[in-house]
């Protein structure tokens, strides 16, 4: 059997599937610090990782990222949400994606429903588009029929990103000397 077939089967992601969400277990711990190492080799933050550019060790990471599955144990000031991994077909993670449950008031002026992130090595090969259409499908999973998604306005390519996945402008405000672009997406 080959590693691809090995991992499907695991997985439940069929041969012509790029990617596949997974949720973090403590069996990637390694995959996932190697993941963070990445970002922070090229002084990158993290969005959409649930603090993983914060936490002080795994541990740390996963246990919060566990706690912020559930209204009744997620850590003040924030809001429940899924964390996934985004594995491509050959089994490397590529990138992460975050979806929160509802938005708090900051969130919805300036963070949205979704955040996500691929790493260095992996961009301009598509994955931020195929991931943000799986985040859409959990949004939809969890009712969340229409779904908040910003971005910096100097990202072009996640406005290029979002635009592929149906976005639509609603509006762009101003936050800590930038420029936030909203966009909406229905997930019917």
């Amino acid at each position: 059997m080959d590693f691809f077939h090995d991992f499907s089967i695991l997985s439940g992601m069929k041969k012509e599937e790029r990617i596949h969400l997974v949720t973090p277990s403590p069996e990637w711990k390694d995959v996932i610090m190697d993941y963070k190492r990445e970002f922070l080799e090229h002084e990158d933050t993290i969005p959409g990782a649930a603090g993983l550019d914060t936490a002080d060790t795994f541990e740390d990471w996963y246990g919060a990222m566990c706690d912020n599955l559930n209204e009744e144990t997620v850590r003040a000031g924030l809001v429940p949400a899924s964390t996934f991994l985004v594995i491509s077909h050959e089994g490397r993670l590529v990138g992460m994606i975050d979806i929160r449950h509802r938005l708090s008031d900051f969130l919805f002026h300036f963070g949205g429903h979704i955040g996500y992130n691929v790493r260095k090595s992996e961009r301009r090969k598509g994955y931020a588009t195929e991931m943000l259409a799986l985040g859409l499908m959990q949004c939809k999973e969890l009712g969340i029929d229409r779904v908040l998604i910003t971005c910096d306005r100097e990202n072009i390519a996640s406005m290029k990103t979002i635009l592929k996945n149906g976005g639509i402008l609603e509006n762009e405000v101003p936050h800590d000397g930038k420029i936030i672009v909203r966009y909406w997406i229905d997930c019917v």
